[in-house]
C-alpha cells in the first residue's frame, strides 16, 4: 500500500530521504539541517551554471529536490559570475543565514558528493567543467571517472567534428 496514495510522491520522498541521509552522514543528523543545506547549495550551483545547463541538472533531480532547485529561480539573471570560491561560499551562506551555524566547506562537499553519487555521471561531469578552478576543489567524489581525464573544450570540439564527418560520410 502507499504511504501518500500516489507512487509517484512516495518515489520521490524515498529518494529524497536517501539524499538527505547522505548529507547527514556529513554535516550531522538534523534532516531540517540537511534540507536547507542541500537547497542552498543547489541553487548557488545553479545560480553559477549556464542556463541551459542548468535546466539539464533540473531535469535529472528528484521532484522533490527540484522543488527546492527551482525555487526563487530567475532565469534571466544566470548565470552569475562568482569565481572565487570564497565567492561560492558566500552564497551558499546567505542560503543558509536561517539556520543554525554549519560548517559550509563541509555542506558544500556533502551536497557536491551526494549529487556525484546519484546524477548521472555525464551530466555531473558538464557541471563540474562548468565551474571555475578554484570551485572545483570542493568536490570530494569526482566527477571524472578513475584513470581518465577531463577533455580538453578543444578536445571535445574536435570529437564532435569527427563524429560529425563520420555521421556524414555515411549518409552518403
Amino acid at each position: 500500500m502507499s504511504a501518500t496514495g500516489l507512487d509517484v510522491f512516495d518515489k520521490t520522498i524515498q529518494t529524497t530521504n536517501i539524499w538527505l541521509n547522505d548529507i547527514m552522514e556529513a554535516i550531522g543528523p538534523d534532516r531540517q539541517i540537511a534540507w536547507h543545506v542541500l537547497g542552498a547549495v543547489l541553487r548557488a550551483l545553479r545560480d553559477r551554471i549556464p542556463i541551459e545547463l542548468a535546466a539539464h541538472l533540473g531535469s535529472q533531480l528528484p521532484i522533490l529536490i527540484r522543488g527546492a532547485y527551482y525555487d526563487q529561480w530567475q532565469p534571466g539573471a544566470a548565470p552569475q559570475k562568482y569565481r572565487t570560491l570564497d565567492e561560492f561560499i558566500d552564497r551558499v551562506s546567505e542560503g543558509l543565514s536561517n539556520i543554525r551555524p554549519v560548517n559550509r566547506t563541509q555542506a558544500i562537499q556533502a551536497v557536491f558528493g551526494t549529487l556525484s553519487r546519484h546524477v548521472p555521471e555525464g551530466q555531473m561531469l558538464k557541471v563540474f567543467e562548468a565551474l571555475p578552478e578554484d570551485i572545483r576543489t570542493l568536490w570530494v567524489a569526482s566527477p571524472v571517472p578513475s584513470g581518465e581525464r577531463s577533455l580538453s573544450r578543444e578536445e571535445r570540439s574536435a570529437d564532435r567534428r569527427s563524429a560529425q564527418s563520420r555521421e556524414a560520410r555515411a549518409q552518403r
